[in-house]
């Protein structure tokens, strides 16, 4: 299982879920069960979004996901 949280856009495009538990080996598999969940307003942001996976920018979304990893969901961000 994983544990995501999400952050602004991303918090309000789930439903005001801020974090829950996902199983899922890949963010490419994360990005779908949030979209089949949550709908595809989700799926949107998630096309746009970072992924900070433990802490660290993710940028493979086919890469295996650490069991019990910890992933942030970053909308892009207006300004600087």
């Amino acid at each position: 299982m994983l544990t995501v949280r999400y952050f602004a856009g991303a918090r309000a495009a789930a439903g005001g879920v801020s974090t829950e538990e996902i199983a899922a080996d890949s963010l490419e598999e994360l990005a779908q069960t949030l979209t089949d969940r949550h709908g595809e307003r989700l799926g949107l942001v998630l096309k746009a979004a970072s992924f900070l996976v433990d802490g660290l920018t993710c940028h493979d979304r086919q890469a295996a996901l650490p069991a019990g990893a910890t992933v942030d969901i970053l909308p892009p961000f207006a300004g600087g």
